[in-house]
């Protein structure tokens, strides 16, 4: 069986979130979801767990950090092609998030922006040419 990964988010606007998380690709799991939590999946292997501020308290003692102010992790989500990652960071940021809060990189065999969540989590969509950068690197 492949490893799978849940990634936990707070967020202080569940729908909002939903409708964020939606226009990037991902879908409603509503199996592992409640009033304050939803399941989203963007693949077999990659879900979003977006919790309620309340309900992701119950898993830590730590302060929930605010994602506007301070980083603690950039996530990252492959891309098919140049074109997939600007649809998803274009959609997403039409959807409440932020487009581009780090500047764009084009390597060629690399291609990739960001897009803040409306909590202020980033997420890099990033597509890689993997035989042209195993060259790049080769060289």
């Amino acid at each position: 069986m492949s490893r799978m990964i849940f990634v936990n988010l707070p967020v202080t606007d569940l729908a909002r979130s939903i409708a964020f998380y939606e226009a990037a690709g991902a879908t409603q799991n509503p199996q592992f979801s409640d009033a304050r939590t939803m399941c989203m999946v963007f693949s077999d292997t990659i879900y979003v767990m977006l919790l309620t501020h309340s309900r992701f308290a119950e898993f830590t003692a730590r302060p929930i950090a605010d994602a506007h102010a301070s980083v603690q992790v950039l996530l990252a989500l492959s891309a098919d092609d140049a074109a997939q990652v600007d649809t998803v960071v274009d959609a997403a940021g039409a959807a409440g998030g932020q487009a581009d809060p780090n500047p764009k990189q084009d390597l060629g065999f690399m291609y990739g922006r960001s897009v803040a969540d409306p909590d202020g989590h980033i997420w890099e969509v990033t597509w890689l040419d993997v035989e042209a950068a195993t060259a790049e690197h080769a060289a």
